[in-house]
């Protein structure tokens, strides 16, 4: 009897089958292409749920004058892109707007890098130095964007400098907290080893600070966008934020958010940008589980 029970038993029991590294790695894209399916249609739902009621409301409730709402917005932004601005084609625009931010992001990010690094390894001049960089990081920008304009006037140089000021102080505390938390023991080996000062900063300081950089450098893009924005909105001749402060001044509320919609992409664009040389520059760094809690 028993053994007729264990007979059945390994009768009823599934087959194991032996998976092929290539049936494998198809199982597991097909399951990352699922996932990435469903997230992005989350996310076009939400994105749909809400200009829908946005619309509704703005057309039922709400003043579209003040408000707005999304197809006129839409409307704008077609106009824009075929008939142009008030200030010229929409591309001159986003080209200036674009150019001050790109220019005062390098100079911002290479000023802040050095800077950073260097004082993060010289404990010294950080005690001196500390004051009147924290004095300088606590003033308003919109006030040094106004005198920017006074000195260099209503041109490129006057956008770039409010832009190298916003992007300066992202990445400076960033690489300065990096070269601070290199550890000091690999640093002492190398010190044994005969290392030079240049050769422990460019072997070891600069590549162990080189993660707290790039994540710095997420956000210093959207703060050079920001820089540029509020320096044309302050005075220019031309630029995205000379639409937003034009349409500000003319109650236009569906073309400041025109406006608002072209920086946003423009903003990704960089993030995606940054992101992909990011994972490039940083194959060596052992990856990482990922985290159930997401952001």
């Amino acid at each position: 009897m028993s053994h007729d029970v264990l007979v059945q038993d390994a009768v009823d029991e599934p087959a194991v089958t032996n998976e092929t590294e290539e049936q494998i790695l198809a199982r597991v894209r097909t399951t990352a292409r699922r996932a990435r399916i469903r997230t992005w249609g989350l996310r076009v739902a939400l994105v749909a749920l809400w200009l829908g009621a946005w619309e509704l409301t703005a057309t039922v409730w709400i003043d579209p004058f003040f408000y707005s709402k999304p197809s006129l917005i839409w409307a704008r932004l077609v106009e824009w892109f075929t008939e142009g601005t008030q200030f010229g084609s929409i591309w001159l625009q986003i080209y200036t707007t674009v150019q001050e931010a790109v220019l005062g992001f390098v100079i911002g990010t290479v000023a802040g890098v050095v800077l950073g690094v260097l004082l993060g390894r010289s404990r010294y001049w950080a005690e001196v130095l500390a004051p009147f960089i924290k004095a300088l990081n606590a003033v308003p920008r919109i006030v040094l964007a106004s005198l920017f304009i006074i000195w260099f006037g209503l041109g490129l140089s006057s956008k770039v400098a409010t832009v190298v000021v916003l992007v300066f102080f992202a990445v400076f505390f960033n690489a300065f907290t990096g070269a601070r938390e290199v550890d000091g023991n690999v640093i002492d080996n190398a010190r044994i080893l005969g290392a030079s000062r240049r050769q422990v900063l460019v072997s070891i300081v600069l590549p162990s600070a080189t993660t707290w950089i790039l994540s710095s450098l997420h956000t210093a893009f959207g703060f050079a966008l920001i820089g540029a924005v509020v320096g044309e909105y302050a005075g220019a001749s031309k630029g995205l934020g000379l639409l937003i402060s034009n349409a500000q001044g003319t109650f236009d509320s569906a073309g400041i958010y025109a406006g608002m919609i072209i920086v946003t992409v423009a903003a990704l664009i960089a993030e995606w940008g940054i992101g992909t040389a990011e994972n490039r520059l940083l194959k060596w760094r052992p990856s990482q589980s990922t985290s159930n809690h997401g952001i």
